[in-house]
């Protein structure tokens, strides 16, 4: 085989920068991920320039950029995330929690209430709304856009290394992706528990993780121009350079 075909996935300000929501490459066999990032950083200099806030995904887990690269291979290009039946993409967890996207409104009390066992003496329901302005410049709307199969998987890992963690019950995370107008749930992140500090603990935990985490990005649109709003990394996560 003298080439290997690759998928490469845009996202975010990273899809304004190229052009493009996805592309097919033939690259050389053996060749890193990394290596496949400055091929296109070459032909998008803006994109060079972002190496040290993106971050590469290799077929839905985060990835090195010494990582080889073989036929078929499905690679994302990742930016600061942002930080999603009704369900786009979700997981359902045997021991009752659950991950999961949607373009429909989030009704984080009604998801409390489909977690709740009888030993459970608290639900904590912690939801991120939209708000009217940043900084003062008047906002209209929000639009979420995701990686989606590695957004519901990367929020199974933090449920579940929360579940471990913290003395609590049942965990649930749920995203909207699309248009979400002022004063609409973007994210919801809800906890049982025996107890209420667990349950408040374990809620902040997994909205601090999900906001550095999850491959979610949010462009704002205001009344007077938008952008794609740039957070960071946890610094866990391996950058392209």
């Amino acid at each position: 085989m003298t080439t290997v075909r690759i998928k490469v996935l845009f996202f975010g300000i990273i899809r304004d920068v190229v052009g493009l929501r996805e592309d097919s490459v033939e690259i050389a066999p053996g060749a890193s991920l990394g290596t496949l990032f400055d091929q296109y950083a070459a032909r998008f200099p803006r994109l060079q320039e972002m190496s040290a806030s993106t971050v590469l995904a290799l077929n839905q887990q985060f990835s090195r950029p010494s990582a080889p690269l073989s036929d078929g291979d499905e690679v994302a290009f990742l930016p600061p995330v942002s930080g999603g039946s009704p369900y786009t993409h979700h997981i359902a967890i045997p021991e009752g929690n659950f991950y999961a996207l949607t373009r429909e409104k989030i009704d984080g009390t009604a998801i409390a209430k489909s977690l709740l066992q009888g030993k459970d003496g608290a639900f904590v329901n912690f939801e991120g709304v939209t708000r009217n302005n940043t900084n003062g410049r008047g906002t209209r709307f929000l639009d979420y856009e995701c990686y989606e199969p590695m957004a519901v998987k990367t929020m199974a890992e933090i449920g579940a290394d929360i579940a471990r963690n913290f003395d609590i019950s049942r965990i649930a995370m749920v995203h909207r992706l699309g248009r979400i107008e002022i004063s609409e749930t973007s994210v919801a992140v809800v906890v049982t528990s025996p107890h209420r500090k667990a349950a408040f603990d374990a809620a902040l935990e997994g909205i601090n993780r999900l906001k550095k985490l999850v491959p979610v990005w949010k462009k704002e649109y205001f009344v007077d121009g938008e952008v794609w709003v740039e957070g960071e990394w946890d610094d866990s996560v391996v950058k392209a350079h």
